[in-house]
């Protein structure tokens, strides 16, 4: 047998102390050294970055490091390989020093023979191969502690866990094992769910050494409920003595799930089967029924004795042909066919006849074995109701013909009443004085008009009452649609009638006020309607201007630069026209300046509403009007107009828009 050769450093700058060692060394008939020497510090540390060697024998003095700074420098660059001191000083305390911190013996020189510093050297290695072994034994444990996707456990008699690894932190929810070991103090009362689980399972193992799928419900951190199947055995000392428990852990959770969805599953079907109003047959490859329901016998008017262990041909009345049905059923079963649901009017052999609408579906109950469940549904009323709703559906689509030809007269009626009241507005506006372009009009006018549906209930009217007087009136009806648009008809009417007293504007509204008053009270409906109508006279160049509930005007003073609000005369408020018979409507009056524009609206163009549900104020109009003064009226209404568009939710006006304005030539 071949004996294997030790490498030694001695690291030993006394020549006589080595040559010492190398004869004790070579006398060893049981070993075989080689030796290699170096006399300081830094060439061991050298030699042992370049070279293997199995132990290290260290001399602590050396030229360029003394005591157990050398040997700790030694000691860290041997890589695990062993560190024999020889000493020349007999020091007990130096010596457990030495050991404790790492050293395998500590020898004193000139005391040593050559059998002890070989032993020494022997024993060494293999305390020091002893100790890798126990190393490698311990990581590959610990490694499979720890990567395990089971969990592992050691938990004391008395009820608390000694350690725990990753899985195991993981399946019960924690963040580490320290956290797990702090929290749970008391296994039985704060794990199980059942703290009577925990003696449960110390009765087994005192009983008999280890238990076997343990399945409990168990808390997780969150406060969570899970299945955990346990695996676990005593552990004993030399008496007999249990030490701690130890075993693994499996969250069986799903499995449980699945168990009980199962078993209510079956249930569930047991329960359908008794209870439900579809009848259900079971047959076999033959077409043999094997069971039916309740259900099943009072579709069929048969009963179950009669059924259950005859072909499923036997429930059919003469019509059908037994023999061919068999044969394309046990064709369609060996192909495990299914054919989707199956509506059939049927005569019963009992002489009943319904509409049935038939399912079927394989089910497979043991070693591959197969049974046809068929489910019938009577559907004679549904067939019933189908066909009467099938004659509703004809008369009313014949109905929504009749609708739709009615709507599209509707639709040509409203167009053209769009296309009356659009030409009862101003085509074309008056010059003053007459004859003149209307771009040497000492008055000029511009409007915008958007209804908010085929016709609106705003309008509004310019008058040549003179050479020099112009008159300009503008109302809203309450409402939209027909009715408002008649009601402007009329007004317009009543306004065309009046032109004798148009000059008067007080006078006008209230002659409106009263003849409307008396139309719409005959008709019976509340409808009122907001108007102003103003006067100017260019000789006098006064504005004279009445107001019957309507949004007062705007007159900008270009040449000041400013916006004034036009008010009655006493500040006070009046009536809409048509609601009160004896409403008297004063007339108020002011300058009228060289470049004025004056600006009538409906309550249509500022009642907006903004994305947070705020609403369009008059005030914001005002600084509208007051931030485009400068336009020219056509371009200012663009511009407001667009203004209040972008601030609207939808970007749309909500009522009809009437805007009008009366531009002052800057030459009067």
């Amino acid at each position: 047998m071949e004996i294997k050769t030790i490498k030694i450093l001695l690291v030993e700058d006394n020549p006589v102390d080595v040559l010492f060692l190398r004869s004790v060394l070579g006398r060893d008939t049981g070993a075989r050294f080689h030796l290699d020497t170096v006399t300081s510090l830094a060439d061991a540390l050298s030699r042992l970055d370049a070279a293997e060697f199995d132990i290290v024998l260290l001399d602590l003095t050396l030229p360029d490091s003394t005591g157990m700074d050398t040997f700790h420098a030694v000691k860290a660059r041997a890589g695990g390989r062993p560190v024999i001191i020889l000493s020349g000083v007999d020091d007990e305390t130096l010596a457990v020093n030495a050991v404790h911190a790492g050293a395998e013996d500590y020898l004193v020189k000139g005391r040593v023979e050559s059998q002890l510093i070989s032993r020494a050297i022997i024993y060494a290695i293999e305390r020091t191969e002893f100790r890798m072994e126990v190393l490698k034994a311990q990581e590959k444990y610990r490694g499979i502690f720890e990567n395990s996707v089971a969990g592992i456990f050691q938990t004391s008699p008395e009820g608390t866990y000694l350690d725990v690894n990753p899985a195991l932190v993981r399946i019960y929810g924690y963040s580490s094992r320290e956290e797990m070991l702090s929290r749970i103090s008391d296994i039985a009362k704060l794990l199980y769910v059942d703290p009577n689980r925990r003696a449960e399972f110390v009765k087994l193992m005192h009983e008999r050494g280890v238990v076997h799928d343990f399945e409990s419900q168990i808390y997780r951190k969150d406060g969570s409920i899970i299945w955990i199947s346990e695996h676990a055995r005593a552990v004993r000392d030399a008496q007999g003595n249990i030490q701690y428990y130890e075993g693994m852990v499996e969250d069986v959770t799903a499995r449980k799930e699945a168990e009980e969805k199962l078993r209510f599953s079956e249930l569930r079907f047991r329960s359908i089967w008794q209870k439900s109003f579809d009848g259900m047959r079971l047959t076999d490859d033959q077409g043999t029924i094997l069971a039916i329901n309740t259900a099943f016998c009072q579709i069929v008017g048969v009963s179950a004795d009669e059924l259950v262990g005859r072909p499923y041909t036997f429930i059919y009345g003469e019509a059908e042909n037994p023999r061919e049905m068999l044969q394309k059923y046990q064709s369609r079963f060996a192909e495990r066919k299914i054919e989707g649901r199956i509506e059939r009017h049927v005569t019963f052999l009992s002489g009943k006849c319904a509409d049935v609408e038939l399912s079927n579906s394989f089910i497979e109950v043991e070693d591959g074995r197969f049974l046809l469940l068929t489910v019938f549904r009577d559907i004679t009323v549904r067939k019933q109701a189908e066909d009467r709703e099938r004659k509703v559906n004809e008369e009313l689509a014949r109905s929504q013909a009749e609708l739709r030809k009615k709507n599209e007269i509707l639709e040509d009626d409203l167009k053209m009443a769009r296309d009356i009241q659009q030409a009862i507005l101003p085509q074309q506006y008056p010059t003053f004085p007459p004859g003149v372009d209307e771009a040497s009009s000492l008055l000029r006018f511009a409007h915008r008009y958007h209804p908010t549906g085929q016709v609106g209930g705003d309008f509004f009217n310019v008058l040549a009452l003179s050479d020099s007087q112009a008159g300009l009136f503008i109302c809203d009806v309450m409402g939209h649609g027909v009715r408002s648009a008649l009601v402007t008809a009329m007004v317009r009417g009543l306004v065309e009638e009046l032109r004798p007293i148009a000059l008067d504007p007080g006078q006008l509204l209230t002659r409106i006020n009263s003849d409307l008053r008396a139309i719409l009270q005959q008709t019976g409906t509340p409808l009122f309607t907001t108007a102003l109508y103003l006067v100017a006279d260019l000789k006098r160049r006064t504005i004279s201007y009445a107001n019957a509930g309507h949004p007062r005007p705007f007159r900008v003073h270009r040449l000041q630069g400013t916006v004034e609000v036009l008010k009655n005369t006493d500040g006070k408020a009046r009536p809409a026209l048509g609601l009160f018979a004896q409403s008297i409507y004063p007339t108020a009056s002011c300058d009228l300046g060289a470049g004025d524009l004056v600006m009538l609206f409906t309550d249509g163009l500022y009642e907006v509403e903004g994305p947070g549900g705020e609403q369009f104020s008059q005030d914001q109009l005002l600084a509208a009007v007051r931030h485009h003064a400068a336009l020219h009226a056509s371009d200012m209404f663009a511009a407001v107009l667009n203004e209040i568009q972008q601030f609207s939710a939808s970007q749309e006006f909500s009522d009809d828009v009437c805007v009008v304005g009366m531009e002052v030539s800057e030459k009067l």
